[in-house]
């Protein structure tokens, strides 16, 4: 008898923690997520490829065009509000852009929120002050097959001076680790 009690709270509690990964897998925006590793590849300027052409709309309503920001090095976020992840590392990134000041444009791509009330709260709880482009769809995202996975969120990409891939992290990225991408791409 007590052997089956043991196995039946068993197998409810195994069941229980299938049941809620499944339930966060099956939310809305999540699903095909795959975190990263922290994964960090940098290129040679010789061997780096121009980042593809983006433009769209922030979660502020401006327009906002990676064109634009020629001279400037560019870092890359790829994010959703659901992502814990991105929860993660929003404190470095926030900490990298204030360090780093006016001399590198942030832009974050918030990916998969339906809505964008969730990444509005976001923004707001982690104070990041860089705009995001609001990508719902992924249509953005797309742009950069080859350079950043469609599931791989979250995503950093650094972008030198001439609008071209200097580096780019998989999963989490620190505040260090944007901080030397930086300068390797300045």
């Amino acid at each position: 008898m007590r052997r089956t009690a043991v196995l039946v709270a068993g197998v409810l509690l195994v069941a229980g923690c299938s049941s809620g990964q499944q339930a966060a897998q099956n939310r809305q925006g999540q699903s095909g997520f795959v975190s990263g590793n922290g994964n960090v590849s940098t290129f040679a300027a010789a061997d780096r490829k121009p980042a593809p052409e983006l433009t769209g709309k922030t979660l502020d309503g401006t327009t906002w065009t990676l064109s634009e920001q020629t001279g400037k090095v560019v870092v890359l976020n790829v994010w959703g509000s659901w992502c814990p992840p991105c929860r993660k590392e929003a404190p470095e990134l926030v900490a990298a852009s204030k360090e780093l000041g006016s001399a590198v444009q942030f832009i974050g791509l918030n990916t998969r929120d339906l809505d964008p009330a969730p990444a509005k709260k976001f923004v707001q709880e982690f104070g990041v002050p860089f705009p995001s482009i609001y990508d719902p769809n992924g249509k953005a995202l797309l742009r950069f097959r080859g350079q950043i996975s469609p599931k791989a969120i979250p995503t950093t990409l650094v972008i030198d001076k001439n609008g071209k891939v200097a580096g780019r992290v998989v999963g989490e990225v620190t505040k260090q680790t944007l901080l030397g991408m930086v300068k390797d791409a300045g």
